[in-house]
């Protein structure tokens, strides 16, 4: 693998209201907690706990990276690498959708509006963006364009520098080394939440 600085993405939607949502359950889970004389019921605590965790899960968890020689796809309650190589397709719609050997992996994590979805190609609504590793502001694109074609370009110099061409049986090959992990610490904390939600109701 590279040893390339990662090149991670800002998410395109979400960020606000996944902010202001989180913000609002843990002030409950606060409040219930510090302040026992504010009268909220122990379950309201957890259930308020439980949204707050899928609201981090869900709205800003997700995120799209390059690390090294792989398209990184941090999802809910998982994480997908793929060998950028491997792509056989990849767009961006409301969701960024991409194909490796028999499989499709999506993320919400970048995605379009419907009215640029609806504005035709290279027509208007320019606006800036840029990522961590790409400090120097990208005028007259969309930023998600901006990002599918910096994947492409990324999935096109990986091909020619393994010598692989698109849709040849060494680029199925490939997509076996797609590697999915588990959000472990997300993935306890919706069980734990969610036993704590059921004794808290019926005790």
């Amino acid at each position: 693998m590279s040893e390339e600085r990662p090149e991670r993405f800002a998410p395109t939607s979400g960020r606000v209201m996944g902010l202001v949502g989180l913000a609002l359950f843990l002030g409950v889970v606060g409040i219930g907690l510090f302040d026992r004389d504010a009268g909220i019921a122990d379950w309201v605590v957890v259930l308020c706990a439980l949204l707050a965790l899928l609201v981090w899960a869900s709205m800003l968890r997700p995120r799209v990276s390059l690390v090294g020689d792989e398209l990184e796809l941090r999802n809910m309650l998982e994480t997908v690498r793929i060998p950028l190589a491997a792509v056989e397709e990849l767009a961006v719609r409301q969701l960024l959708a991409v194909r490796a050997g028999e499989r499709r992996y999506v993320s919400p994590a970048l995605g379009k509006s419907r009215r640029a979805l609806r504005r035709p190609a290279g027509g208007g609504g320019a606006r800036a963006g840029r990522t961590r590793t790409s400090p120097d502001r990208i005028l007259d694109v969309d930023y998600a364009d901006f990002v599918e074609n910096r994947i492409r370009q990324r999935m096109e110099d990986e091909r020619a520098g393994r010598g692989i061409r698109p849709g040849s049986a060494e680029q199925a090959a490939l997509a076996s080394e797609v590697r999915r992990t588990p959000a472990w610490l997300e993935v306890a904390g919706v069980v734990v939440l969610v036993l704590a939600l059921v004794v808290t109701l019926v005790v």
